[in-house]
């Protein structure tokens, strides 16, 4: 196949599908002649972008060979990777675009003007679904949909890796759990290095978070008080977010300083990782900030990072006074939102229809630089019918021995686990099914509620401003 051109016309792209429009292109598993697939993966030069033709079957190998473009930098402006592709393929602009529109392993967001008229390119990022397994470096997964790979191996810098002693966790891509989901995701060609590099974009769980209190402020340290003991990255915020304006003269940071570096040592990253980090941090918020049409996208878009919504046997539609039923959802100790046909929280219904909150992601599983995400509250009653946040001083100034972070942390890895909680000398289960709290050396309990922090319309216009 090397030095022959393929012939791609919108139709047979179109045919080769053989799936709804909302789900990536793909290599096809079907065996069905004829078919196209389409897989996209980032590199550390760039956007690599393979196109296979999978005419005849799996047993010819011409047939399963993939072509790789490796675009040098970041894909900032698609005619010239359409003219890259095109060197390869014949394919047509309204086919290439087709791709890149409809696939969802692309995030094509609009890059910051650059030129002094104003323009600016698209930059195309890639996604994937694909996961490390949270449970499996504690010995508590055995069979899921994540990958079973050493946390640190992805890393880079494994210590085990490296000397006799063996690590205990898995160092093998091709492993029989993990080469499954590769091929399910047509990343089973990648080598380790892309492939590491496409997790760590697309899982910000796996990366140190970008210190906030860094880009206050105007000491060397902004306002941040740990200053060279700091164990979060600094570095310019509006770097990440493309949009500095002061380039090389910016008293921030544009890249990993050796502080940080050494930091980053410590925590287990390799230095290829390091060096790409900067790299990385972009994509994350590419991809977090990216525009999706919303006749393609399934998701509900609003100008809110919540939206109440009424069930009155028609569909959903949306409640009025919206910020003051959130108002009230947030202050734990309200049951009924305020007015004359108030949302019952506990059963979340009005007038016998159901109701419904939509809300943004939890705050805890994005790093801190994610704008508009909700930040989740655990409180638990007091003795006074008051409700008192977890991490928080109660009217005897003692406090528990989990924040309400922490709470938030263990519920969104598993919304059916027991946290223990200490305050004083006394034991306490959080039970998260139930939502009580249990002190079981007397067999009493306390009731524990979960609410979001609120957030004004006002507040959220003058975060998307800025």
């Amino acid at each position: 196949m090397p030095g022959k051109k393929l012939e791609v016309s919108l139709m047979e792209v179109r045919a080769g599908l053989g799936i709804e429009e909302s789900v990536c292109l793909v290599e096809q598993s079907s065996g069905r002649d004829g078919a196209w697939g389409l897989a996209v993966m980032t590199g550390r030069e760039g956007v690599i972008l393979g196109l296979a033709d999978c005419c005849g079957g799996s047993e010819n190998p011409e047939y399963r060979h993939f072509v790789y473009f490796i675009l040098s930098g970041s894909v900032s402006n698609l005619d010239m990777l359409h003219r890259k592709v095109a060197q390869r393929f014949d394919i047509t602009e309204e086919c290439f675009w087709y791709i890149i529109k409809k696939c969802a392993r692309f995030a094509v967001v609009q890059s910051k003007p650059r030129t002094e008229d104003g323009e600016s390119d698209c930059i195309v990022v890639a996604k994937t679904s694909l996961r490390l397994c949270k449970k499996y470096s504690k010995d508590e997964c055995y069979e899921c949909q994540d990958l079973h790979l050493c946390k640190y191996y992805v890393y880079g810098n494994c210590r085990y890796g490296k000397g006799r002693k063996e690590c205990k966790f898995s160092h093998d891509i091709q492993s029989q759990h993990n080469y499954p989901l590769l091929r399910e995701c047509t990343l089973q060609e990648l080598n380790e290095d892309d492939l590491f590099l496409l997790l760590l974009q697309n899982d910000p769980a796996l990366l140190p978070e970008v210190c906030a209190h860094y880009n206050k402020g105007t000491g060397f340290f902004g306002a941040c008080t740990f200053m060279e003991g700091c164990t979060k990255v600094h570095i310019c915020q509006h770097f990440v977010q493309d949009d500095c304006l002061f380039g090389t003269k910016c008293k921030r940071l544009h890249s990993i300083n050796e502080h940080s570096r050494r930091m980053l040592e410590e925590r287990g990253l390799g230095g290829d990782i390091i060096h790409d980090l900067p790299c990385i941090y972009q994509n994350v918020y590419r991809l977090n900030s990216q525009t999706i049409s919303t006749d393609q996208c399934v998701l509900v878009h609003f100008n809110l990072p919540y939206k109440w919504e009424v069930n009155d046997g028609k569909g959903w539609r949306d409640l009025r006074n919206m910020e003051e039923i959130e108002r009230a959802y947030c202050d734990p100790k309200n049951e009924h939102s305020p007015g004359s046909r108030s949302v019952d929280f506990a059963s979340m219904t009005r007038n016998h229809q159901p109701v419904r909150r939509l809300s943004t992601v939890s705050s805890v599983s994005k790093p801190a630089h994610y704008i508009l995400t909700t930040e989740w509250i655990w409180y638990y009653k007091g003795d006074h019918e008051n409700w008192i946040e977890y991490g928080q001083p109660d009217d005897k100034q003692r406090v528990t021995s989990v924040t309400s972070r922490d709470l938030e942390k263990a519920f969104q890895e598993d919304n059916n686990a027991e946290v223990t909680v200490i305050k004083g000398n006394r034991h306490y289960y959080v039970s998260f099914q139930d939502m009580y709290q249990r002190n079981p050396k007397h067999n009493t309990k306390r009731r524990v509620r979960r609410r979001p922090r609120f957030v004004s319309i006002n507040e959220v216009e003058a975060k998307a401003a800025q």
